[in-house]
């Protein structure tokens, strides 16, 4: 093949031992199959940034300025998470691990929980591409039990009835199909409300109608605009009712910036592959306190996302803010950053760095999120 198979030393040694390619850097760089055709092939070693997720022309929201401050307790009544491609798998493994707190979530482009395995191999050419055996749904809801049993994750009772969002674009060629239907078979095995959308011609990316990327494409900052409004299928069944229309005003809320180092085990972000810098869109109406309970929406970026990469853009084009304004909802904008071992800023879903517990309630991005959802009171 034209695009060259990974070496066995590069593929070598488990995602916390670098070989003389770092393992996360193999899965960002061999996201498809060599054994594709050309043009397939040529088009995956362009866009394969391995859960990073596509730039052309698009519309632009507004976003306010990032103000300098601290989480403090809201008045929530619900929690929420959703995530796109890594960003996605995390989000899943938020979801199971703390299902007591989170009451639904809405995944672009991943697969069923802990199909890596702490394995950056697996991770690579089985919950990717598809060519390399991997845990069925039956087997991972299996491992769930178990590790719910051990108190590792929430009981898994608490997924049945919840409602989970998927979409799967069908030019998506970094996570195949396959995979994403894995994670639909594992939620409606537990009981939960699945709508799965696959109608979309989308690349691998977060889709929404102020995204600046063709629809088709996978390329910086990977958000598509296919010209409809997922965020609006996603809340409205996430929330179980029809939601507000987006505002077109300009948003009336802050953008708060935060220290994640406060939140981070030990103190310290950057050990656990998290920037600096987090973020928090407020409503002046939850800002305010009055009016009733808000919302809380963690929105988890993809590889190749984070701050540091791409400045607000996927703040700016989730077309999470707009909806925020409206439904009462604050929606928290945790950031991974780059490293040695995440050289493309992905969130954690193969145990890079170390992490064996990066998919139970001990993982240490988990944890670290999980201090930002309860100071800001979900």
């Amino acid at each position: 093949p034209l695009w060259p198979r990974p070496t066995s030393s590069a593929l070598a040694g488990s995602a916390e031992n670098d070989g003389p390619h770092p393992p996360s850097e193999v899965l960002m760089t061999y996201g498809k199959s060599f054994t594709r055709t050309l043009t397939r092939t040529l088009t995956a070693a362009t866009f394969a940034l391995t859960l990073g997720l596509g730039g052309a022309g698009g519309a632009t929201a507004a976003v306010p300025s990032p103000t300098p401050g601290e989480l403090r307790a809201y008045d929530i009544g619900s929690t929420y998470v959703s995530g796109v491609s890594s960003g996605g798998y995390l989000a899943d493994q938020l979801h199971v691990a703390h299902s007591a707190t989170f009451e639904g979530a809405g995944i672009f482009s991943a697969g069923a929980y802990d199909c890596a395995q702490g394995s950056v191999n697996t991770a690579l050419y089985a919950c990717m591409d598809t060519y390399m055996p991997r845990r069925t749904p039956a087997q991972l809801e299996q491992l769930t039990r178990d590790r719910a049993a051990a108190g590792r994750v929430d009981p898994v009772a608490n997924l049945a009835g919840d409602p989970v969002w998927l979409h799967h674009g069908g030019n998506d060629q970094t996570v195949d199909r396959a995979v994403n239907d894995d994670l639909a078979t594992y939620h409606r095995d537990f009981g939960a409300n699945v709508s799965y959308d696959t109608s979309s011609a989308a690349g691998h990316a977060w889709v929404s109608p102020l995204g600046e990327v063709a629809c088709a494409s996978t390329a910086s900052p990977y958000v598509n605009n296919c010209g409809d409004d997922p965020q609006r299928a996603m809340l409205t069944h996430l929330f179980g009712a029809p939601v507000q229309p987006a505002t077109t005003a300009p948003l009336d809320g802050t953008l708060v910036r935060f220290d994640q180092n406060r939140h981070a085990p030990g103190g310290n972000a950057a050990a656990v592959s998290m920037g600096k810098d987090g973020f928090a869109y407020v409503p002046k109406a939850c800002d305010s306190g009055t009016g009733g309970p808000c919302r809380l929406m963690v929105a988890l970026h993809g590889c190749r996302q984070t701050y540091g990469q791409i400045g607000d853009a996927f703040m700016r084009q989730a077309h999470l803010n707009e909806y925020a304004d409206t439904n009462r909802m604050i929606v928290l904008y945790p950031q991974a950053t780059t490293s040695l071992d995440n050289p493309r800023g992905c969130w954690n879903w193969w145990g890079y760095g170390g992490d064996t517990h990066y998919a139970d309630k001990s993982g240490r991005q988990i944890t670290a999120i999980m201090s930002m959802v309860r100071q800001s009171g979900g």
